[in-house]
């Protein structure tokens, strides 16, 4: 369906000048070439298409301009054609030759000759002529439902491509002249680095539609220097850009990642649980992931207990094994030895729900808890818990562990992804399994013959049923036997919450066997593509639809190698079966009674589907043609090769059949849909009864010719062998063309997005405009799918998923289109790194839509056969072959030629064994309706004559067998091999001796092989002779073949190792075309190498295809390469291609070498550095004896070296060790490769930029006790005094808010009892700095997340209201961000609180420091050596254990004459060059203080999930083990510890520290490491000796910790950095440089007798050091550390963290002072009172016997550790009649509380055997409990309460005013703190659940509770229960209790008469009974003996 329009002439032009054409249609517009220097005539001869999706009305227009064409101005406009298509539409083909009109609309002489075709959408146009049908494609080769040769990727941006978008401009000229301006192609091809246009005059937003004479003249002009919106760069990373017509990008990557397995690890800390249901409970919690269990231990008697265990699964399989796992926690009701307990409930979620997570974890998070077994229960309680999930090389960030103080918020923090409702309900999902077809064989063929044998019938050999296992649960049909098309027609019925947390439902066939079950295919459905959850959304749903299954191949084999294929890992190698299923899904309404409320999984009948709905069985044709088959491993290359193509079954001859039965599709009807085997093995001359032809799948067996030592080849010279097959299916297309609508849309995008990231890699200018263009594409492309889905037929078989898709895709790219646009107005340079992440998330969207759940067609499979046997195959998806008139539904590999990489099936394919070649193809194929058959040879490369079979002779419909092409033209291939660069290492040596090996068609040459580099510079040219191309000379022009190239291992024995793999397409000359710019001579550029899946370097190289003309080689280009090397016959680069060269200087600083591991088995003693980059070097002085001094005598040298200009194409530096052993040997030790030197060119600074800081001074105001960095708001320079002390209050404020949320006691209380709280300086230590530290941090990461959030909420109104939402999103973002805000306003009305003392603080990372001062690498470098193989799979060698050592020093490289500027500086040293000013190396002797605070998250080492960790430290020789001082049972243990080393610099510096495990039998385990490089530390410009604290004192927790003085330090930096300076001036005034700082000037010693100083100052200027001009950089402040620790046994992920911090004191200095105390603090021993004094409105349990009242005999019950523990009771009240009972009883707890964690600290033995006592912490929390007493059976629970002592309800006054609110509305009562309140009374109430699971009042207790601290209750004793000391006086309890004792008589005889009188009446009769019987039994006997003696 398309409109094409063929431009001829257009005649009567006047003048000289260079014509051009602008045809348009639609508003699409297309350019023809420039056509220079003619006359009156200009002959265009060009053919134009346009797809069109709706039919063209008879009034729309065509449009054609012609111009005069000018390079500089803009094109003049000569004269317009319009013609109204009516013709046109009616008949079809119109030729028209008329006159131009000009702007006045008046006829000039010029005029025009054109041809339009137009063909409709229903055909009702353009009837087929035969003529059309037969013809060697020449049109249609150009047509063929695309653009004439649209093939150039440079201005893809701009053409209406195949790739789906919305083109501009098909600059179908300009390429014919310069065929990309010789740039590469795709992938790896992608454009030459386009160098800048000069005059660059678009200005910044002009629209990025590019007018044609803009883009011709630039390419004429630059040739590659376009206009960055348009061209497409086709970057490295991605094979994208297609570059031509004709053929398809190949893909590159070769190795399917699925299926390797890999480590996993899982943590889950269960903390704590919430509001179980049931009484008086033991729970435990049962964690299980897969089929592992763990369990926690078991609280007693609590409905909240707290557990806070670590518990760790490792795992190694595949990902998606992995994300499959169910992660299950359940809480059990009193488990013990002895029974299994009841649940409580269960929480499930897949672990790819946990790994899709943000940093893939769940922190602090509730998990709601649910009964399986009673849908209508509702919640059963919650459960807090960390689950995370680490894969290798995951780092998580934990959060940091601090004194949890938020309010526990459940339901803002409930353990569900991002969009999944809190209130989930149960659904019920309906799986129901239909039929399957064409199942493989499961059995061998003995077993047939043997079966035949005995029962006489020949049995299909398989027995199947599906299985479908979805949330943990698995349930399966019945087993049908002996059916290769078994019919079930079951429905198996899962009961999940919904939306349910695991993703994926797995449907497998299996086959049923006696022995064992095996897999016959699986398929995964993912819940995501079949749902959607928007207000707009459905529930999931799916056909009825075909499933196809792949898997290993069909032979029935006993043990299948490639079982695990059908197990669904890795990529199915053969189709297996197809299986017709559907799914629905409904909600249950659990409140209806009939509900059958089990979860079991359910199997039962279900109806049928209708035959046809699963769409009309259609014919299919499949047309293939081998055009090379090249590159055939040579293991294989002995026997004749085949190559077989099957689509399902058909055509497959070996294995697909399973009927000898001959059954055939007449008319579609819905039979078997295989075709038999009788079919296939006639011969395929014949056809069947129809006189149609007969299917051919497959080529004819072929011997191979060698190529090469390791590839050998097909002669598919000048005649091509075809396939094509006939096959049935239901016709589905319309799914495939949507989503191949979207791939495209998608690829487009993806290659412009690599495009702009290769732009800003490489520097080149504007790539924000080609994100623009990009974006624009995007949203015409979007748009562009809206109007071709919508067109969408409603026929019958779609299914309600086809319906809701297809809706949902129309929404989201309509608005993606949209966001498109609104974004593209908002791309500025600035913006453009967020606005890339948005399109990239688009890019996912797309990919993730696009993908189609319900299958229709099955792809397609070529394998290469030899001897019968399958070797390798290429599997081709079927949408991407699939024909279709519309163009962007057409499949991208459609009717191309593709080239395919055959890979081995399987686990073969895995490893260095996968990746050679098996054998490369240039493939045709197309795949469409047989109705639509006739272009299906248009894409082949024309000049071919068809061979058919001779039944099809004469029929012009019928396809070749076999295409003989008549033309070929002769090429030679110069391929320009410069250098390699990070290449992979495949020696021991950790070098390579690489070689390239370069495939052309049938050819191959090697460059020669470079030793021991990974950098080789081959400098050569391959010249390849006589390579014949067969087809049109002007489609190899835009077309050639790629050429491979393979970069290889020379190894002195055995073959060569394969090192890596890339691809490249030459730049063509014809043979009538010139040699010149602007696209030869080519430029050299980088092609990315793959080994694998993953990238092993680069190659820079250019490659030419010269066409070899009728006067042979001698019009070729001559060859002329440097002359002055002498390298024999190898040709170098030449002179145009190499790049331009200048002189640099390399300086070097060689500091030293570290840690060196022996190198085979000898150590290393006298090392040596080799420096080497372009063929020069330098060598370092030798070390004379490493262990004594591993530092270089000799620091800085330099040589000298040609390098290229462009710093792109700079070769990488190699840095090599050597040890110089005796008698001259050298052995290697390691190397290392600097792939980039571009960090180390020198720049010299800008001098304009200096100019402004030298004149005047700045004054920067520093107000007095300013807490500087608080919120992260570093004091700038302009900020003036005023907006200090903002920043300052606001803190203040925010003290205060937090201890009025502490302290809590109302609003006008709130404010005395903060007073009472001000921390005595003497109470003060080292943790309460570190916990306002930690809080500082907490806070100021929620305002770093606030402001990400919203930001992003911003960002999201504008695109989503294209700015119109501004002023709401204000109000939007006023939640709690505002607060703060709020709070800075009102901070000046406060003044009275600025004398309140605060906190000091310190900064505590949560990362390593390292991390955060770039790892102190500010000028010297640490460069590790590498030595030995990479290892080839995931297991073995990373690069951490192929270190074998470190190098450290520097290097800079600048241009040779050095600026003046830098020689002429005072004191330059001309033997430091660039590197003045660096210390010595010299040994030094330092004091090194380590401080261990706490290590948080220890992987559990004991059996019990615990570990007893301690510290190991080693430095040197110096190796510490702090054992005795180990921790029991902790996983987060507080260390607080420091230790003094005292170590010499170089030889030890680097500092590990450890943490083990403590076992007492046995050695003890690491938990896991961290090591430091003190050096770097020590020298760093950053002065991480001894961080800087915030405030100066001379005593006090905050005492400052260095020898020298703040003062001193100041002089010291700037005497180092020749800064000015420092002036201390009268009134608090100094001056550094030009800038001047003020501060307070006094200080007070311990006495309070205030001094004068300057400390406060210096330190003020110290703090601020990164201002300081020239020598500024931030200085390290007083920190605390968080460092991962790592176990060498589990590489990559986590065991912990340690929070630490190191100082060093050189020991030539004054001795620092004692270390800090940080030693844990001492849990403070507190005394609890709490008197019961009454209860009210108990409920009354009992009946009374007697009088049947109701009453209760209460007593209450109190603990404040654990029942266990401390539990203490009252004495019973017994007969109470209202509830009420008095008490006056007194508990007594003594307990140890942690103030600053606001936790209890309790120390008990785990067990009887434990070893030891563990110390648990364990929050402050007071249950109450009411109690029912009974004699003989247990006591009944009544109700509880839960106070926690930190902030709990105020009691009410009196026993009415407590209400259950008190419970319930916790957050809205004022709150207290019996810690600040000491003494507390009131009532209230008592909780229990009631049968539905409500809260209900059960009774009200009267209590007092009383706090003292340990000294206080000694001082005043008081006694437990009503004792002395202080005794209570006894309860006056009414007698009531006694009444029926005083009254016998009257109870009896209302017992007798009214309760129990037909009772009573009951038992006497009963009693007579049993008594007659009694008697009956105990005669009978004597009777019966009488009887029979007759006595």
């Amino acid at each position: 369906m398309a409109l094409q329009l063929q431009l001829r002439t257009v005649s009567g032009l006047r003048g000289r000048a260079d014509r051009i054409a602008k045809a348009a249609f639609r508003g699409l517009s297309f350019y023809t070439r420039v056509l220079e220097n003619c006359e009156d005539e200009a002959r265009f001869d060009e053919t134009f298409r346009w797809p069109v999706a709706s039919n063209i009305d008879g009034n729309e227009i065509l449009e054609i301009q012609v111009f005069n064409y000018s390079k500089v101005f803009t094109n003049r406009l000569i004269g317009t054609f319009r013609m109204v298509l009516q013709k046109v539409v009616e008949e079809g083909h119109v030729e028209v030759m008329d006159t131009l009109i000009d702007d006045n609309n008046s006829a000039i002489q010029t005029s025009i000759s054109i041809e339009i075709r137009y063909q409709a959408l229903d055909g009702t146009v353009g009837t087929w002529n035969d003529k059309e049908f037969l013809e060697t494609p020449s049109v249609h080769s150009e047509g063929d439902g695309r653009y004439p040769l649209e093939t150039d990727s440079l201005l893809s941006g701009h053409r209406q491509s195949t790739d789906g978008s919305v083109g501009k401009s098909n600059q179908q000229s300009t390429e014919r002249s310069f065929r990309r301006a010789g740039k590469g192609v795709f992938s790896a091809m992608k454009l030459g680095k386009a160098r800048p246009t000069k005059d660059d005059h678009r200005k910044q937003d002009e629209p990025a539609v590019l007018e044609a004479e803009d883009l011709d003249r630039k390419v004429m002009r630059l040739g590659g220097g376009l206009d960055p919106d348009t061209i497409s760069l086709a970057s490295v990373t991605a094979v994208t850009t297609n570059v031509s017509n004709k053929r398809s990008k190949p893909d590159i990557k070769m190795e399917p990642s699925a299926g390797r397995p890999m480590d996993y690890q899982i943590s889950i800390t269960v903390i704590e649980a919430r509001q179980l249901v049931g009484l008086n409970m033991d729970p435990v919690v049962c964690v299980e992931v897969g089929e592992e269990k763990k369990y926690t231990s078991m609280k007693e008697s609590t409905n909240c207990p707290y557990y806070n265990e670590y518990f760790v699964f490792d795992f190694h399989v595949p990902p998606d094994v992995m994300f499959d796992k169910i992660i299950k926690l359940s809480v059990i009701h009193s488990k013990n030895l002895l029974r299994s307990g009841t649940l409580v409930g269960s929480f499930k979620m897949d672990v790819g729900t946990v790994y899709t997570q943000p940093e893939h974890q769940f922190y602090h998070k509730w998990a709601i808890l649910s009964d399986p077994e009673d849908l209508t229960a509702g919640l059963k309680g919650y459960l807090k818990c960390d689950i995370a999930v680490v894969g290798k090389g995951d780092n998580i960030k934990t959060p940091h562990k601090a004194n949890e103080t938020e309010e526990d918020d459940i339901e803002g923090n409930l353990l569900l992804p991002d969009g999944v409702p809190p209130e989930r309900q149960w659904a019920r999902f309906y799986i129901k399994i239909y039929r399957a077809e064409g199942l493989p064989r499961m059995n061998t063929s003995i077993m047939a013959n043997v079966k035949k044998a005995l029962i006489g019938e020949n049995k299909d050999l398989v027995d199947p049923y599906v299985q479908v296992a979805f949330a943990g649960q698995k349930g399966k049909t019945s087993v049908q036997k002996s059916s290769y098309e078994p019919l079930w027609n079951e429905q198996i019925i899962f009961t999940e919450m919904f939306p349910p947390l695991c993703k994926r439902i797995k449907v497998q066939i299996r086959d049923s066997d006696k022995v064992n079950d095996v897999a016959i295919g699986t398929h995964f459905i993912d819940l995501r593509k079949i749902s959607n959850e928007g207000d707009k959304g459905y529930l999931p749903t799916f056909g009825p639809a075909w499933v196809n299954m792949y898997g290993s191949t069909r032979n029935y084999t006993l043990m299948d190698e490639h079982q695990e294929l059908n197990e669904g890992l890795g990529e199915g190698v053969s189709f297996r079966a197809r299986l017709l299923m559907s799914l629905a899904v409904e909600i249950l309404d659990t409140s209806n009674p009939e509900i059958n409320s089990s979860t079991e999984v359910q199997v039962e009948q279900t109806t049928p589907v209708a035959d046809n709905c699963t769409g009309k069985m259609e014919e299919f044709f499949l047309f293939g043609a081998f055009l090379e088959a090249t590159m055939i491993d040579r293991k294989i290359g002995d026997k004749p090769i085949n190559f077989e193509v099957t689509i399902g079954n058909y055509g497959n001859q070996i294995d697909g059949m399973a009927k000898p039965v001959l059954r055939r599709k007449k008319e579609g009807g819905d039979g078997d849909e295989e075709e038999s085997e009788l079919l296939h093995n006639s011969s395929e001359d014949e056809a069947d009864e129809d006189g149609e032809m007969v299917s051919v799948s497959s080529s004819q067996p072929m011997k191979p010719l060698v190529t090469d030592r390791n590839y050998f080849h097909l002669p598919y010279f000048e005649k091509k062998p075809c396939i094509y097959i006939k096959s049935w299916w239901q016709d589905q297309r319309r799914r495939l063309y949507n989503a191949n609508i979207m791939d495209k849309i998608a690829d487009k995008l993806e290659e412009g997005l690599n495009d702009v990231q290769e732009m800003i890699k490489t520097e080149k200018p504007h790539p924000e405009r080609r994100l623009r263009g990009v974006l624009e594409e995007l949203s015409s492309g979007c748009l562009r799918f809206v109007t071709l889905a919508d067109k969408d037929q409603h026929h019958s078989s779609r299914t309600r998923l086809d319906r809701e898709r297809l809706k949902s895709c129309m929404r989201e790219l309509e608005n993606m289109g949209q966001q498109a646009t609104t974004l593209r107005s908002q791309v500025k340079k600035n913006t453009m790194k967020d606005k890339l992440k948005q399109v990239q998330n688009f890019l996912q969207k797309l990919r993730f839509l696009a993908d189609e759940p319900q299958h229709t067609i099955p792809d397609i499979f070529v394998w290469m056969m030899s001897n019968n046997k399958r070797i390798a195959y290429a599997r081709v998806p079927s949408k991407d072959i699939l024909y279709s008139i519309v163009d962007e539904e057409m499949g991208k590999d459609c009717a191309k030629v593709k080239t395919v990489f055959l890979k081995l099936p399987g686990k073969r394919g895995f490893g260095p064994a996968g990746w050679t070649v098996q054998a490369k193809m240039e493939i045709y194929l197309w795949l469409g309706l047989n109705k639509q058959r006739k272009d299906f040879l248009s894409g082949l490369p024309c000049g071919f004559e068809e061979k058919k079979t001779t039944r099809g002779q004469n029929l012009p419909s019928f396809p070749p067998i076999s295409l003989l092409y008549t033309k070929k033209q002769v090429f030679q291939l110069r391929a320009h091999m410069y250098q390699a660069r990070s290449l992979f290492a495949a020696d021991s040596s950790g070098l390579s001796d690489p070689f390239a090996r370069v495939f052309f068609t049938s050819q191959s040459q090697c460059t020669e092989v470079l030793n021991e580099t990974l950098c080789p510079t081959w400098d050569q040219l391959l010249v390849f002779d006589n390579v014949e191309l067969y087809g049109e000379a002007h489609e190899m022009r835009d077309d050639p073949p790629i050429i491979v190239i393979e970069i290889y291992d020379q190894d002195t024995v055995g073959k060569a190792d394969f090192m890596g793999r890339t691809f490249a397409k030459p730049v063509v000359k014809m043979s009538d075309e010139q040699y010149c710019p602007p696209r030869f001579p080519p430029q050299l550029e980088y092609y990315q190498i793959y080994r694998g899946n993953s990238t092993a370097g680069d190659l820079l190289a250019a490659f030419e295809l010269l066409q070899i003309g009728s006067g042979g080689k001698s019009d070729l280009p001559p060859i002329d390469g440097p002359t002055d090397i002498d390298r024999g016959p190898i040709l170098p680069v030449p002179l145009g291609i190499r790049p331009v060269l200048s002189k640099y200087r390399v300086e070097i600083l060689f500091w030293g070498l570290r840690d060196l591991k022996r190198v085979n088995l000898a150590q290393v003693d006298r090392p040596r550095v080799d420096i080497e980059c372009a063929g020069k070097g330098v060598q370092s002085a030798l070390i004379q004896n490493y262990k004594k001094n591993p530092n270089f005598s000799t620091l800085v040298k330099w040589f000298e070296v040609d390098l290229p200009e462009n710093e792109l194409l700079h070769p990488p530096l190699n840095i090599r060790v050597v040890d110089c052993r005796a008698f001259g040997r050298y052995t290697l030790v390691g190397s290392h490769t600097v792939s980039s030197l571009r960090k180390f060119i020198y720049r010299p600074p800008d001098k304009k930029a200096q100019h402004w800081n030298m004149t005047g001074e700045i004054v920067v105001n520093m107000e007095p006790e300013v807490p500087i960095k608080k919120m992260e708001t570093m004091v700038k320079l302009e900020a003036n005094s005023d907006a200090v002390v903002k920043v300052d209050v606001s803190e203040e404020e925010k003290e205060k808010k937090k201890k009025k949320k502490k302290g809590g006691g109302g609003g006008g209380g709130g404010g005395e009892e903060i007073e009472e709280e001000e921390p005595d300086e003497s109470m003060l230590d080292w943790w309460s700095k570190y916990f306002a530290s930690i809080e500082t941090m907490k806070e100021q990461l929620r305002q770093q997340e606030a402001a990400a959030a919203e930001a992003e909420e911003k960002e999201e109104m504008e695109i989503a209201d294209g700015f119109k939402g501004q002023a709401k999103n204000k109000e939007k973002s006023k939640t709690p961000k505002d607060d703060k805000k709020k709070k800075q306003q009102s901070a000046p009305e406060l003044p009275e609180k600025k004398n309140k003392q605060k906190i000091d603080e310190l900064k505590v990372y949560n990362k390593e420091l390292e991390t955060e001062f770039d790892n102190f690498e500010d000028w010297l470098h640490t460069f590790n050596l590498l030595r030995g193989k990479i290892g080839d799979n995931d297991d073995n060698a990373t690069e951490e254990e192929r270190i074998v050592g470190r190098f450290k020093g520097s290097m800079c490289v600048y241009k040779v004459p050095l600026p003046d500027d830098i020689t002429k500086e005072a004191g330059y040293d001309p033997t430091f060059g660039m590197f003045q000013g660096i210390p010595s190396n010299d040994p030094i002797n330092v004091l090194v203080r380590v401080y261990i605070v706490r290590a948080t998250d220890l992987h559990p080492a004991d059996i019990n999930g615990k570990a007893d960790p301690y510290i190991a430290i080693k430095l040197g020789k110096t190796d510490i083990k702090d054992k005795e001082n180990y921790i029991s049972k902790q996983l987060n243990p507080v260390f607080g510890k420091s230790f003094d080393i005292e170590a010499t610099f170089p030889m030890e510096s680097m500092l590990t520290v450890a943490v083990y495990d403590w076992d007492l039998v046995g050695t003890d385990d690491l938990i896991g490491e961290t090591k430091i490089d003190l050096e770097n530390r020590y020298y760093s410009k950053h002065r991480a000796t001894c961080g800087v604290s915030q405030t100066y004192s001379i005593h006090g927790y905050n005492i400052w910790r260095d020898p020298m003085k703040p003062s001193q330090i100041l002089s010291k930096l700037c005497k180092e950095g020749k800064v000015d300076g420092p002036h201390f001036g009268p009134g608090g005034r100094v001056k550094v440089a030009n800038r001047v700082y003020t501060g307070p000037t006094e200080i007070e010693d311990e006495n309070g007798q205030k001094k004068q100083t300057d400390e406060h100052l210096a330190l003020t200027v110290l703090r601020h050091w990164e201002d300081v001009p020239r020598a500024g950089c931030k200085l390290v402040p007083e920190h605390v550390e968080t460092r991962p620790l790592l176990n060498p046994d589990k590489p990559g992920i986590e065991q912990g963290r340690l929070e630490m911090w190191v100082d060093m004191f050189p020991m030539d200095m004054p001795a620092p002072g004692p270390a800090i105390d940080i030693s844990p603090r001492k849990p403070k021993k507190y005394e609890l009172r709490v008197i019961v004094w009454n209860t009210d409105e108990v409920i009354l349990e009992d009946d009374d016997y007697f009088t049947g009242e109701k009453s209760s005999d209460i007593f209450v019950r109190g603990w404040l550790k654990g029942q266990q523990e401390d539990k203490q009771d009252t004495d019973v009240h017994y007969h109470s009649l209202t509830g009420e009972g008095n008490f006056n009883w007194r508990y007594i707890f003594p307990f140890d509380y942690l103030m600053a964690e606001e936790k209890i600290v309790i120390s008990k033995k785990e067990s009887m055997f434990s070893w030891d006592e563990t110390e648990y912490k364990i929050p402050a929390r007071l249950t109450l409990q009411v109690w029912d007493a009974d004699h003989f059976s247990a006591d009944d629970f009544l109700g509880a309460i839960e106070l926690d002592l930190n902030r709990f309800p105020r009691g009410a006054k009196t026993s009415k005013q407590c209400s259950l609110e008190m419970v319930t509305k916790e957050a809205e009562l004022p709150m207290v703190s019996i810690f600040k309140q000491k003494r507390v009374k009131g009532w209230w109430p008592f909780v229990a659940r009631d049968e539905n699971d409500e809260l209900e009042i059960t009774g009200k207790v009267e209590a007092e509770l009383h706090l003292l601290t340990a000294e206080e209750a000694e001082k005043s004793p008081a006694g437990l229960a009503r004792n002395e000391p202080d005794p209570l006086e006894k309860p006056n309890r009414p007698d009531t209790s006694f009444i029926w004792f005083l009254n016998p008589l009257k109870s009896i005889k209302y017992l007798i008469c009214t309760r129990y009188k037909w009772l009573i009446i009951k038992i006497v009769l009963a009693l007579l009974l049993l008594i007659m019987v009694a008697l009956f039994l105990y005669s009978m006997p004597g009777y019966m003996v009488k009887k029979l003696l007759g006595a």
